[in-house]
């Protein structure tokens, strides 16, 4: 265990978490939504630190991150624990489980951590999994460590974070994928016992401090795959964080609490449609579709980047960060 960050003691030895806009005022002896701060005498610590519950090299892709240095690895690792409980969660057997129930974990320190990504020929880490905001403390010692070592590092994360500890830990970290799970509040207030402001306001935050971003939508069966709703979603992403921000649209399938019927691809195909008007790049993620996988210039219309699955097939208009047939400017990050 170790002492965490961002909270403030409280009458009687509770404790006030600052660390997610649930701000969870924590009493003594118990934990807070996401089950790894625990209050012991006054004192706010983090069950986890020095161990993770998954580590993998994975290809960025994966994560997914196309435009931020394709064709590369990056070692992968997660924790326990979240600070939302989405009731669709595929992750869900080490997300929302207590230190108590969780799987055996594997002890690593940051340095042995720096040591395996170097030996793997990763580019960096990738905190991902469950939520990575939830072990911040051994996350931002990590980013700090990896970055002193020239290592990328990038977050796969929900977004529901406050905004001190995301500027604080924002000069270390290089790319960040966010799950925009809905552009409905209600939507997140019952599905995932969050809400959708604070997520706006990571985006932005994001997007404003120039670290590389892309966006994750899993599109669900009756609950958030209303066309005009998603319409209002990708014309914000737009207006306020860029047309060259990355889209990846994901096909929902029946996990933990939900069984609602696997995702139509039509829907996934004409919401591809719809954002195609709005963004520059948008992605079917998790179905074979070759068209709706690659990524196109923005310029000239030709392929800058071919893929299969997590692979890349071809990438020969890429010169730099430029297309050689039109030097447009990409925002692709080589």
């Amino acid at each position: 265990m170790r002492e965490a960050l961002f909270y403030e003691k409280k009458k009687q030895s509770s404790v006030k978490c600052l660390l997610c806009p649930h701000n969870c005022l924590i009493q003594e002896g118990k934990s807070g939504i996401c089950h790894t701060r625990i209050n012991k005498q006054g004192i706010l610590y983090i069950s986890i630190y020095n161990q993770v519950s998954a580590i993998h090299s994975d290809p960025i892709e994966k994560k997914p991150l196309y435009h931020f240095y394709p064709g590369n690895k990056i070692l992968s690792i997660g924790g326990i624990g979240c600070n939302f409980q989405c009731s669709f969660c595929q992750n869900y057997s080490i997300s929302q489980c207590t230190y108590e129930t969780s799987r055996e974990l594997i002890n690593i320190t940051p340095t042995e951590l720096i040591e395996n990504a170097q030996k793997s020929n990763n580019i960096g880490i990738a905190y991902t999994y469950n939520e990575p905001t939830i072990f911040y403390e051994f996350m931002l010692e990590c980013a700090e460590l990896a970055h002193s070592n020239k290592l990328k590092n990038v977050v796969v994360s929900n977004g529901f974070i406050n905004q001190k500890p995301l500027k604080e830990i924002l000069p270390y970290i290089d790319a960040f994928n966010i799950d925009l799970k809905s552009f409905n509040d209600f939507f997140y207030r019952k599905q995932t016992k969050g809400k959708l402001a604070p997520v706006l306001e990571t985006l932005k935050t994001i997007a404003n401090s120039g670290k590389h971003l892309e966006i994750t939508f899993l599109a669900i069966t009756g609950l958030n795959d209303n066309p005009e709703e998603f319409q209002n979603m990708v014309t914000w992403i737009s207006k306020e964080l860029g047309k060259n921000t990355p889209l990846h649209i994901s096909r929902y399938f029946p996990s933990y609490k939900l069984s609602n019927p696997p995702t139509p691809v039509s829907t996934l195909e004409n919401f591809y449609d719809i954002a195609s008007d709005f963004l520059n790049y948008v992605f079917l993620g998790n179905v074979s579709d070759q068209k709706r996988s690659d990524t196109y210039c923005q310029g000239c219309g030709k392929v800058l980047i071919q893929r299969k699955r997590y692979s890349i097939e071809a990438s020969e208009l890429l010169n730099g960060s430029e297309c050689s047939n039109c030097q447009i400017e990409t925002g692709i990050k080589i």
